[in-house]
């Protein structure tokens, strides 16, 4: 028996005589939450095993550059319904569910092909990404369709970012919710505030070609931040990365946050859904945004 597998049996072991000492455990209980993980799963043992140990150094690179899934595991959670971290027999058993739906091999382990699925089905509730697929480029605002954010709403402090005013509304009041239930993000007033919003196409092709930050010519003519639906949020920041950094640490320390992890929970319900590759990047798609499985 492997040292990955005897832990996980001891864990067994560990989390059946807890629930023979205190079989009222409330659901909100971490302890029961532990009990829901790993107490009747040992089917998915070896699955579990499996994502454990390429949690963190994956045979294959998702988006190219990462060595591991960790990062994307709080929009697996959410999409496949479960609190079990991606270590356990629970997690992979909600997996399979997944799998099984949408007709891939229900063997629980997360590899490229369920990985592709994910994206396929995080990226299909985007519009902007939607029409895109059509050849069609979202028109731009007017300026009456844009509402200003208050300056102490933009991370710099920088006054006049503006955004469609529907999604300015839902924007302010999913902040005032999770301010109200997170103390984290309460305590750190630059979590949770906005650094780019709807940027007008010339100035997005300038910033293209100056930054070299862009993907050709399509991003520097058609960016999603053209429709003002669009927002970077501060999710906060590795040390020594910027709050917009693709480096796969510091995406990896924003996944492990307070802020994005509360926004992938809740966000869906103001009307928000993520471009899973950038923690930070927001879209509003109004009301009907889903992640039930």
């Amino acid at each position: 028996m492997s040292m990955q597998e005897l832990a996980t049996r001891l864990l067994l072991t560990i989390a059946a005589s807890l629930a023979l000492a205190a079989p009222a455990l409330a659901q909100d209980d971490p302890i029961g939450r532990v009990l829901d993980c790993h107490a009747g799963q040992e089917a998915w043992l070896e699955a579990a095993a499996h994502n454990a140990r390429t949690l963190e150094t994956l045979e294959w690179e998702p988006f190219g550059r990462e060595t591991g899934w960790e990062t994307y595991v709080p929009m697996t959670q959410q999409e496949i319904g479960t609190t079990c971290a991606p270590t356990t027999p629970g997690f992979a058993a909600a997996l399979a569910a997944f799998q099984a739906r949408y007709e891939l091999e229900a063997d629980g382990v997360f590899g490229p092909a369920t990985f592709q699925v994910f994206k396929g089905v995080w990226q299909e509730r985007r519009p902007f990404v939607m029409a895109r697929v059509r050849g069609e480029c979202p028109r731009a605002p007017e300026r009456r369709e844009l509402a200003e954010f208050d300056y102490m709403e933009e991370t710099a402090r920088r006054p006049g970012r503006m955004v469609q005013a529907e999604a300015l509304a839902a924007f302010r009041r999913m902040v005032a919710d999770a301010r109200a239930q997170v103390p984290e993000i309460a305590a750190d007033p630059l979590l949770l505030t906005v650094y780019s919003t709807y940027r007008h196409p010339d100035i997005d092709g300038v910033r293209c070609e100056d930054d070299r930050n862009c993907d050709g010519l399509r991003r520097a003519t058609c960016s999603a931040h053209r429709t003002g639906w669009a927002l970077d949020i501060n999710v906060g920041q590795a040390p020594g990365y910027g709050v917009d950094s693709t480096h796969p640490y510091n995406r990896l320390v924003q996944s492990r946050g307070p802020a994005y992890r509360w926004l992938v929970a809740n966000a869906h319900r103001y009307g928000f859904v993520n471009y899973i590759y950038e923690p930070w990047h927001w879209e509003y798609v109004g009301p009907g945004a889903s992640y039930a499985p």
